[in-house]
């Protein structure tokens, strides 16, 4: 929260997400950009929070949902279905990294990582082993903000909060290179030796016990775009097969594309047992996510019964955007253009920041990115949360009509900052060499401000 005064309070008040400050009001978007109602144009190099894949102002993803509304808006999932469900899962089915998989569609992906943990626990309680409850996971992972999900997750500065209602589920390392080996970073960089910790957690926990392991293929906004290190998937993949532990990959920032593949574990071949995914499902159009059981998984979960459900999940309207956008993403290649489209974009930063004295480093894949800011490249020692670099930053670049994503804590779980860059997949290149100057000047103009902090230690 800012120290300043806040806004006056109207009556009939919104309960906005940022209490601190008044936000523009969105009128109209196309393809990269936002219009607000003062006349200014944002270029949106995030997608919103990395979201939007498709591009905005899609008009057959709104005439397809407007077809389905018009004929029947809403029934219930227990009660009936509708042709735009039934036609997705068929037509979503061949993209799926997983043989013979039952979609369960949700209205986002706090809903879609609940729906999997169920799911886990249905699926063992179908097979007769009912002492299969424990789930891990990873710090600097994130994986919702439902009670659920958030305990699930490894974000410290969102469990802060709320940690007397948490510490169900358990934690290994993150699969973060950069910062391997520091300990208040719990990471680790080496794929044996995250193979071999979460082996250890597994027996920890006792034989049998151990339901899912549930991790990002490409972890988001929590430490920015890392990729993991070569052969961390599959040999995570082997250690939960062996021990029979489902595999749960959270696509929720990384499906449909986002990473230049269908989704974020196609990089390495591997089959989860249970994938989620949302926010490019429909790109925004519509609040809908999906959980997706394997084959093997959706029969045994059929023979024991699954208790679980949301008013708004099998959303035929939802289906409908989601089905328009899944033929756009097929009909315009836009898979393979956010791959080279990433690798354009991902040499620019590089190129123009990749040197730059409080930039640790640039990473990610396909048209996720992400830049880890330092207050020193050498000992990678953070800025102190306090300065508020990041938040300094993406003001800087809102300022100049450029709309950026960022994280903050991923160096020891308070400080850290982090920027995301995530455009629509119809991105040009006059708007990518626009980004690139733009969080360039961003980041000097924002460092010149937040680094006069006392104690910052910038070196600007």
């Amino acid at each position: 929260m800012s120290d300043g005064p806040l806004p006056p309070v109207p009556d009939g008040r919104v309960f906005r997400r940022s209490l601190d400050r008044d936000l523009p009001v969105a009128v109209a978007a196309e393809g990269c950009t936002i219009h607000d109602a003062a006349g200014r144009a944002y270029l949106d190099a995030a997608g919103g929070a990395i979201v939007v894949g498709v591009g905005h102002g899609r008009s057959t993803v709104v005439e397809a949902m407007a077809r389905q509304a018009a004929a029947v808006g809403y029934t219930h999932g227990t009660v009936f279905t509708t042709e735009p469900l039934e036609a997705y899962a068929r037509e979503l089915a061949p993209h799926l990294p997983m043989e013979g998989p039952a979609i369960y569609p949700v209205s986002g992906g706090s809903e879609a990582v609940e729906t999997a943990l169920k799911l886990a626990r249905a699926y063992h309680l179908g097979r007769g082993e009912a002492d299969r409850w424990i789930v891990i996971s990873r710090w600097g992972s994130y994986h919702g903000n439902t009670l659920g999900a958030l305990d699930l997750s490894g974000r410290k500065p969102l469990r802060r909060p709320y940690e007397g209602w948490l510490g169900r589920f358990r934690h290994v390392s993150a699969a973060y290179p950069y910062r391997a080996g520091e300990p208040s970073a719990q990471a680790l960089g080496d794929p044996a030796e995250l193979a071999a910790e979460l082996e250890r957690a597994i027996e920890t926990a006792g034989p049998r016990t151990v339901a899912a392991f549930v991790a990002e293929p490409i972890v988001g906004a929590t430490l920015g775009a890392v990729v993991p290190p070569d052969g961390y998937w599959p040999a995570i993949a082997e250690v939960c097969h062996r021990h029979g532990v489902l595999l749960v990959a959270d696509e929720v920032m990384t499906g449909f594309g986002r990473t230049g593949r269908w989704f974020g574990v196609d990089h390495w071949g591997v089959r989860p047992d249970i994938l989620v995914a949302a926010k490019g499902v429909t790109g925004g159009y519509f609040p809908f996510g999906l959980a997706v059981a394997a084959g093997e998984v959706y029969e045994a979960v059929r023979r024991g019964g699954f208790t679980h459900g949301f008013t708004f999940s099998h959303s035929g309207v939802g289906a409908a955007a989601a089905r328009e956008v899944l033929r756009i993403l097929e009909d315009e290649s836009l898979v393979a253009a956010a791959a080279a489209k990433g690798e354009r974009l991902l040499a620019l930063l590089r190129d123009r920041l990749g040197g730059h004295p409080n930039v640790g480093e640039v990473r990610g894949r396909g048209l996720l990115i992400g830049l880890e800011l330092v207050a020193d490249r050498e000992s990678r020692a953070p800025f102190p949360r306090s300065a508020r670099v990041v938040e300094t930053i993406l003001g800087a670049a809102r300022e100049q009509g450029l709309l950026l994503y960022s994280g903050t804590g991923n160096a020891d779980g308070l400080n850290g900052d982090i920027v995301l860059v995530g455009p629509p997949f119809v991105v040009t290149d006059p708007e990518m060499e626009r980004i690139v100057e733009g969080l360039a000047e961003a980041v000097a103009g924002g460092l010149e401000v937040a680094t006069r902090t006392p104690g910052a230690g910038a070196r600007a």
